[in-house]
């Protein structure tokens, strides 16, 4: 079910081009622009109509108004099970913990005598959270999303989840239930890149927003990319992933159950093995058919672990493996080797290190007070997962008095005359008594 790629017994290549012999699945987000493009641009047209129509052409709703009513929401919470209740709740809490402690403070610094710069940390005014609700009503990411633009400060927050037909229209019950425990008041039943264009260019009762964060599928990432520029972006995030580094430790029903479960988000999704132990491998292949035919979405994981984006991969050693799964930057990266902390500090590159053999994605994905909104696709080489800071701005603060600009006028002239500016000289001439 799960293909094998061999790099032992030679020397590795390079890091471009052995992320290159990984597996991973090609997301061509140009192909769907030409489609996105005509459907963003109807929803700055036409408004709210357009909305209505894309919605019940593509989701088969025809909401005359797509604001998700208070009484909704509050019936959702109500209704809501204990058990799943419970559980949002002791997601919150853990998510708040860990994301409180994320919150960057103003520092002033007094460069001389009289002249200071000073960092403020202002959040983002507005920003529109996408839920997907396609294969997964994800409600986890109702958290995820709000925690920490709750924690930066932002002061408008409005969360946009697909319309379900079996829901009278509304998105899924769990994600009212998540927004009604969050305070948010603010929820669209809107889908897709329409949801996109919705925050980016305001439609009905909602207003522009200034960001939109939250993962969705291509055509949610088309969108984002069309806009971007209009509005701020966490990222353009692809199929899910995880890669997991393991040696004869690992226990293979762990390995195998730890694939499957990453595999069952979306037939797209990567799930990667790294191991230099070629019994585990064989332990693996031997209980993933099994454990695979025991789940619910046997069909959607069967599709994800036989694609190109998944497999096992042999290298000779647990260091020739960190190098295999740095050169991957995996969005989910499990260590089950020996040592496993120590082995984890050593990785560069992974939107998130699951360490050890009770360290699962599965808790990161709910309650472990990590978020799990994360770089796809080998950007967490460049870029980190969603955070308090996603939503704030450093803005310097320069604040000279006059005795302390006549200390650099001459270093400004001497500059700006290298950089033919002269007006910048100027600028600070003028301002230097006779």
């Amino acid at each position: 079910m799960l293909a094998r790629i061999d790099l032992r017994g030679s020397a590795l290549p390079g890091t471009r081009e052995l992320a290159g012999l990984l597996p991973r699945a090609a997301t061509d987000i140009d192909s769907v622009l030409a489609t996105v493009r005509p459907l963003c641009e109807d929803v700055r047209i036409r408004g709210a109509q357009a909305v209505r129509e894309i919605t019940a052409r593509l989701d088969g709703v025809d909401n005359e108004d797509f604001a998700v009513p208070q009484e909704a929401l509050d019936r959702a919470l109500a209704e809501c099970d204990p058990t799943l209740r419970a559980a949002l709740e002791e997601a919150i809490a853990r998510v708040q913990k860990v994301h409180g402690d994320q919150r960057r403070t103003d520092v002033t610094t007094e460069v001389v005598p009289g002249g200071t710069v000073t960092e403020r940390w202002v959040p983002v005014r507005r920003v529109g959270l996408y839920v997907p609700g396609g294969l997964a009503p994800l409600l986890s990411s109702v958290v995820m999303n709000v925690v920490p633009a709750q924690i930066a400060g932002v002061e408008s927050i409005a969360v946009a989840s697909p319309p379900q037909r079996d829901h009278g229209g509304l998105p899924d019950p769990g994600v009212l239930a998540a927004c009604a425990l969050l305070g948010i008041t603010e929820v669209y039943a809107v889908g897709g890149a329409q949801a996109v264009a919705v925050f980016g260019y305001g439609a009905g009762s909602c207003e522009p927003v200034d960001m939109v964060t939250g993962p969705g599928n291509v055509y949610v990432t088309a969108a984002k990319r069309l806009l971007r520029g209009l509005i701020g972006i966490d990222s353009e995030a692809g199929p899910t992933e995880v890669a997991i580094l393991a040696d004869d430790t690992a226990d293979p029903a762990h390995v195998a159950a730890d694939l499957i479960s990453q595999a069952e988000h979306d037939p797209l999704a990567g799930a990667v093995l790294v191991t230099d132990s070629e019994a585990l491998a064989d332990a693996v292949l031997e209980l993933v058919p099994g454990q695979v035919t025991a789940t619910k979405h046997s069909d959607r994981i069967t599709t994800a672990l036989v694609g190109s984006q998944s497999g096992i991969v042999l290298v000779d050693d647990v260091d020739a493996g960190l190098r295999v799964v740095d050169a991957y930057a995996a969005e989910h990266l499990e260590i089950q080797t020996r040592d496993a902390r120590a082995v984890a500090a050593r990785v560069r590159n992974a939107g998130a290190i699951f360490v050890g053999a009770w360290s699962p994605v599965s808790l990161g994905d709910y309650i472990a007070g990590s978020n799990h909104v994360l770089p796809t696709g080998g950007c967490a080489r460049f870029s980190s997962g969603l955070s308090v800071q996603s939503f704030l701005r450093g803005i310097h603060v320069i604040e000279y008095d006059e005795q302390a600009l006549a200390g650099v006028a001459g270093h400004i002239d001497a500059l700006a005359g290298a950089e033919d500016l002269p007006g910048h000289a100027a600028a600070v001439r003028i301002r230097q008594r006779p």
